[in-house]
């Protein structure tokens, strides 16, 4: 089933502190999670920054993992291929259309060369300390963390280009302003 409506994608920082907002299109749901796509131009922002998007891309908010993912298709002004932040466990309220999570900073990210690498450790590190995140929460961010580097780099499972029909689906079905 496809929903073609708009959700707007809330991240945090630990606790509750604002992070990156923006709006995406409801493309559908599989066995790895909720699909969203966004298109070309739309404006993603935290606070004191922003920018539209440079190209269509896709974001999978998986079922009850630690992670969100966002995935671009072969548009040559794609900054990665894959960029896999690791976050607490989205939730989604039908009330008000959005889905949040809190960004625990690690990053998965896959370049359009094949490269794999984790980002944002010593972030993590020190949020540790100066945010408090609980044991049970840096255990979680850690182990998720470990199980996506392993997916992305072997190309199993949501990153094995699954990805890319969602992209298809964005594109021949994006909404006019009116639908949005």
């Amino acid at each position: 089933m496809t929903d073609r409506r708009t959700v707007r994608v809330l991240t945090r920082k630990w606790p509750d502190l604002p992070h990156w907002e923006f709006d995406a299109v409801r493309l559908g749901v599989d066995g790895h999670g909720h699909w969203v796509g966004v298109p070309a131009g739309t404006w993603l922002s935290r606070p004191e920054r922003g920018f539209h998007a440079w190209c269509d891309h896709v974001v999978l908010v998986p079922h009850d993992a630690w992670w969100v993912a966002t995935m671009y298709g072969d548009d040559a002004d794609r900054p990665v291929d894959v960029y896999v932040d690791i976050s607490t466990p989205s939730t989604w309220s039908e009330a008000d259309a959005s889905v949040r999570t809190v960004d625990l900073d690690l990053d998965v990210i896959r370049d359009p060369d094949g490269r794999v690498w984790v980002d944002d450790e010593d972030e993590f590190a020190e949020h540790q300390h100066s945010l408090g995140y609980p044991a049970d929460v840096i255990a979680a961010a850690e182990a998720s963390c470990a199980q996506v580097l392993q997916a992305v780099t072997d190309l199993t499972g949501p990153f094995a280009g699954v990805h890319l029909d969602w992209i298809a689906r964005l594109r021949s079905g994006r909404p006019t302003a009116r639908d949005r």
